[in-house]
């Protein structure tokens, strides 16, 4: 037998003895009776469907998929041989619980050949990503990463901080952890190098240098303070700092210092000593800050009552950029190495990869990812776990926040799960509600109508199943709040029609669940479910209880508007906030029931006003944005009494929307040819609340 140690897979491949006796037996199944054939969902189904795809699997390098029996993909799984591979899960015994599971729940499979085992782990990441698969390794995280980006598309580059897609010409350096971290990064760079972080039209409006060159943050090549030989020159240092010659620019930094020193410029002298100082508070104000590791990312995994924390830290150029807590999805029965391994694959599928990766914990195929890596990051990548030294270290002070980190997240879910239950009671629910949806409307006067709806659950707010709704409805009266609220919710739910037409239906077994047997036996498994059990609030679609911003108007609309499509088992609650929108003095309407309050200190009241203010907050700023957008794309005219004239005046002032939006009454009215009425009418336009 050939030992290859893989996580989620059967521990060891099969050896030719193997294949051939399975093709044996697999090519005796058409004459099995009705009566000796296995039970449908049963182990042993799940291993003739597995024996039935060895003739066509390949036998070299790739990822197979295991699918279930309504389509939907339950393992996607890499392997230097697939054919090896899969004839290890038909095994009548060595398979562990879960994966006697994987097993029961398998209709069929499907295969893609790779040239190398390397594009194999490489494609297996993208499509757990793109799949999820209910019983791999994955990657629960929304959040995009944010970078610092020097531009290449201006003859004076602009350093911001940016997020999401990278479509504009230059150069990306990151990730950090936070905005913070990013924040605090670019403004120490400015200090250093002097980039400019204006934007382009700010830049072009400016006939004098603006505050960041008289505070030295800026070298000023908007009014031609510094040639544009000389800002290139800047520039080219703030590449090199960023991309890991910190070393490099300071000590050339430090011989310009001595030279203007020894020449009598000792007012260029003290700038390059202040330019000097500016990186060392970069390099020296971090919460850790390493001596010998220039460019290395930190991933610590710590694993409690079922759960997995993998707590990874950015070290570039020296400095700290920042630490995030990720919490993947794993079956609790696999090893933290395990983990790591296809938690790392996932990680770095849309990330930059820096040239060393320090592990708490080792992982088997170390070479492997090593090598797929470095295939993607188009340089070597070394993967290590420390021992002793300055990176163990770094390791341990990571480890301790992965710890520190999933002991607080436990702590919530505990206590959010009893949040849960007792708003469940107070609202007379027949069950603790795993989804609970809130809809809010916002508009001015019926403008930019957006209707938002957040979720939340066991989990907390599931922010990737937030929905805005741009009201569309040509016929609605502006400002009618009950025709948004009906048109959102009759979006929302004949959609959920549509493509769930019912609840899921969770893990349901013959009274023999193999998840308690790890012998390996022939148990029978009858999975019904068509999502994983994890406690989240995507497990599935529908809601337990939806709450509505609104009194019984707003109530009333919903109601009728779900009894017109037919839905009649979801319960709905109304909040209305209380006698001069006080908070603590809501009142609740639901069907059947008086209208009630609930106890002013009561733990679920609180919890009620988070969900209320979190669906405000997400439909406020869901209209600000589509406001945002028709202001970019009509330009002032939009405000009452503005024309090119006034318009041109205003961007001539303030150079950027942004600034008017955000300047005071007194400086809109010192605008050349900008009357007081104007002024007050460009304000009210942008400080007026929504509804």
């Amino acid at each position: 037998m050939i030992a290859r140690p893989n996580r989620d897979a059967p521990d060891l491949d099969a050896d030719d003895a193997d294949i051939a006796e399975i093709e044996e037996e697999e090519a005796l199944l058409p004459d099995e009776t009705e009566e000796a054939a296995p039970a449908p969902g049963s182990v042993a189904m799940g291993r003739a469907a597995i024996a039935r795809a060895i003739k066509h699997a390949p036998n070299g390098p790739g990822v197979y998929r295991m699918i279930g029996p309504d389509g939907g993909v339950l393992y996607v799984g890499k392997a230097k041989s697939i054919k090896r591979r899969i004839v290890a899960y038909t095994r009548p015994a060595g398979l562990t619980a879960r994966i006697m599971r994987m097993v029961a729940a398998t209709a069929e499979m499907e295969f893609v050949s790779t040239g190398t085992e390397t594009e194999a782990l490489l494609l297996e990441a993208n499509l757990i990503k793109q799949l999820r698969p209910r019983f791999n390794v994955l990657l629960r995280d929304d959040k995009s990463f944010p970078y610092i980006l020097i531009t290449r598309d201006h003859v004076s580059p602009q350093i911001t901080k940016h997020r999401g897609a990278r479509n504009r010409p230059g150069d990306y350096y990151g990730p950090f952890a936070s905005v913070w971290a990013v924040n605090r990064t670019i403004n120490a760079l400015q200090k250093a190098f002097l980039v400019r972080s204006c934007s382009d039209s700010f830049y072009e409006a400016r006939t004098r240098p603006c505050l960041l060159f008289q505070i030295k943050r800026c070298a000023g090549p908007c009014t031609g303070e510094v040639n544009h030989t000389d800002y290139a020159e800047y520039v080219r240092e703030a590449r090199d700092f960023l991309s890991g010659k910190s070393r490099a620019v300071k000590e050339q930094m430090a011989r310009e210092m001595q030279d203007a020193s020894e020449a009598l410029e000792f007012e260029r002298a003290a700038a390059l000593r202040d330019r000097l100082a500016a990186l060392s508070a970069v390099q020296g104000t971090q919460g850790i800050n390493p001596r010998s590791v220039e460019e290395a990312d930190v991933f610590a995994i710590h694993q409690e009552g079922g759960a997995t924390c993998v707590q990874v830290f950015f070290f570039r150029t020296g400095q700290n950029w920042g630490n995030h807590a990720l919490y993947p999805r794993a079956d609790r029965a696999l090893e933290p190495g395990e983990v790591l391994e296809s938690f790392l694959a996932q990680f770095y599928e849309d990330k930059p990869c820096p040239r060393l990766i320090l592990l708490s914990h080792d992982v088997a195929e170390r070479e492997l990812l090593e090598e797929a890596l470095s295939t993607r990051a188009g340089h070597r990548v070394e993967i290590a776990t420390p021992k002793r030294g300055e990176k163990r270290e770094l390791v341990e002070h990571a480890l301790q926040n992965a710890r520190e980190a999933l002991g607080r997240k436990l702590a919530e879910s505990a206590s959010q799960a009893r949040l849960l239950d007792e708003l469940g009671r107070a609202f007379g629910l027949d069950q603790t509600p795993k989804r609970i949806e809130v809809y809010d409307n916002s508009h001015i006067m019926g403008t930019n109508a957006v209707g938002g709806m957040i979720v939340a659950g066991p989990e907390g707010f599931a922010k990737s199943q937030y929905r805005k709704f741009n009201i569309r409805s040509a016929d609605l009266t502006p400002g009618d709040d009950y025709g948004m609220m009906r048109e959102v919710l009759m979006r929302r739910f004949s959609r959920l029609l549509r493509e769930s037409p019912k609840p899921v239906v969770t893990v349901a077994t013959d009274g023999n669940d193999v998840a308690d047997d790890a012998t390996g036996g022939d148990q029978d498994v009858t999975e019904t479910a068509t999502s994983d059990v994890t406690g989240d609030a995507a497990s599935s679609a529908w809601p337990d209880l939806v709450l509505i911003d609104g009194g019984p108007g707003q109530l009333k609309a919903a109601q009728e508007t779900l009894a017109e499509l037919g839905v009649r088992d979801v319960p709905l609650v109304g909040v209305a906030k209380g006698p001069d929108r006080d908070a603590g003095r809501e009142t609740f309407y639901q069907q059947g029931r008086e209208p009630f309050r609930l106890e002013p200190r009561d733990p679920v009241l609180y919890f009620v006003q988070r969900l209320r203010d979190e669906a405000h907050r997400f439909a406020i700023g869901s209209h600000r944005a589509r406001r945002k957008k028709d202001i970019t794309q009509s330009g002032l005219q939009e405000i009452p009494g503005v024309g090119p004239t006034r318009k041109r005046a205003l961007l001539h002032h303030f150079g950027t929307l942004k600034a008017i939006e955000r300047a005071s009454l007194t400086d809109l009215e010192g605008v050349p040819g900008v009357n007081a009425a104007t002024a007050r009418a460009v304000y009210d336009f942008f400080h007026t609340k929504p509804a």
